[in-house]
C-alpha cells in the first residue's frame, strides 16, 4: 500500500540496535562485574547468570538512552546514533529497552533479594539518569550510586550473602563518577546547545577534567590503601598505576576534547582496578 513505511532490513535492523545500545560501556561494565565474580569465587552457572543479569540491565540503559535523546542527538548531527538518523525506528529501540530491563529484573532476581537489590539500584540509577536527571546537578550522584551498588551484587549473590570491605563500594562508586565526566567531556557543545545542563557541563571542560583525573586517582589510592594484608607492591601498583592513567586520561581529554580517548582509559583503569581487586579479595 503506498505510503505505508517498511521495516529496515533485519540485518540494519540488528546492526542498528547493536549500536545503539552503548556497546562499549555495556560490555565493560559487564565484564568487570564477570570478572569480579569469578574473582569472589562463584562457578560457572553463577559467573553466567551474573553477567546475564548485569548486560541486559545496562543493554537497558544504552537503549533507553538513545530512544530518549533521540530528538535531541538528531538535533545535534549526531551521525553515531542510529536512533536519530533513522538506521533503526526509535520504537524499536524503546521496545528493546523494555524487553532488556525486563530481562535483567528477572535474571537479577534469581541471583537473590540482596544481590538484586544492588545490581537494579544500578539500573534504576541509569534510568533515572536518562529519563531527566543528566540535566541536573545530579547527574553524577546517579553514576556514584550505580557504579558503588554494582560491585556489591557479587558478592551478596554467594551463599551466606557476605559484604564486601567498605572500599570496595568506594572504589565503584569513585570510578563510576569519573567515568561519568570521561564519557561526558566530547559531548559538551552538544549538550550546551540543546540545554543538557548536568554537573560536567555546570563545571565546564577545565574543571570536569580536574574532577575525572581525581575521581580516578582517588579511586586507585582507596584501592592502594583500603585493604589492611595487602603488600607494599600492590599498594605502588595500584596507586602508580591508577594515577599514570588518570593524568593520561587527562592528558588527552585537554588535548583531543572530542576524542571518546579518555572514557577508554577509564575502563583500562576500570579493568587494573578490578584485577587488583581480585587479587587483595582472594
Amino acid at each position: 500500500m503506498a505510503g505505508t513505511p517498511t521495516a529496515p532490513p533485519k540485518r540494519a535492523l540488528a546492526l542498528g540496535l547493536v549500536g545503539a545500545c552503548h556497546p562499549v560501556p555495556s560490555l565493560a561494565v559487564t565484564a568487570v562485574s564477570v570478572l569480579l565474580a569469578v574473582g569472589v569465587g562463584h562457578d560457572a552457572a553463577g559467573v553466567a547468570l551474573i553477567g546475564a543479569a548485569v548486560l541486559t540491565g545496562q543493554l537497558s540503559i544504552g537503549w533507553s538512552n538513545d530512544r530518549v535523546d533521540a530528538a535531541r542527538d538528531r538535533e545535534t548531527g549526531r551521525t553515531a546514533k542510529p536512533a536519530a538518523t533513522g538506521e533503526v525506528p526509535v520504537g524499536w529501540v524503546g521496545a528493546a529497552a523494555g524487553l532488556a530491563l525486563a530481562a535483567s529484573v528477572v535474571l537479577s532476581s534469581l541471583l537473590g533479594v540482596l544481590a538484586a537489590a544492588a545490581l537494579l539500584v544500578g539500573v534504576a540509577a541509569g534510568w533515572a539518569y536518562n529519563l531527566g536527571l543528566k540535566a541536573t546537578p545530579w547527574s553524577g550522584a546517579t553514576y556514584l550510586l550505580a557504579f558503588g551498588a554494582l560491585p556489591l551484587a557479587p558478592y551478596l549473590a554467594l551463599p551466606g550473602h557476605p559484604w564486601p570491605e567498605w572500599w570496595v563500594p568506594v572504589v565503584g562508586a569513585l570510578l563510576g563518577f569519573g567515568a561519568h565526566f570521561a564519557n561526558v567531556l566530547p559531548d559538551l557543545r552538544a549538550d550546551a546547545a540543546t540545554g543538557v545542563r548536568g554537573l560536567p557541563q555546570r563545571l565546564g571542560p577545565r574543571w570536569g577534567v580536574v574532577v575525572m583525573a581525581a575521581a580516578l586517582a582517588a579511586a586507585s589510592v582507596v584501592l592502594g590503601f583500603g585493604p589492611t594484608d595487602t603488600s607494599t607492591t600492590f599498594t605502588l601498583v595500584a596507586v602508580g598505576g591508577g594515577v599514570l592513567g588518570a593524568l593520561a586520561a587527562a592528558a588527552v581529554a585537554v588535548r583531543s576534547p572530542d576524542s571518546p580517548a579518555a572514557f577508554r582509559i577509564t575502563i583500562a583503569i576500570a579493568l587494573l582496578d578490578v584485577g587488583l581487586l581480585i587479587a587483595a579479595a582472594v
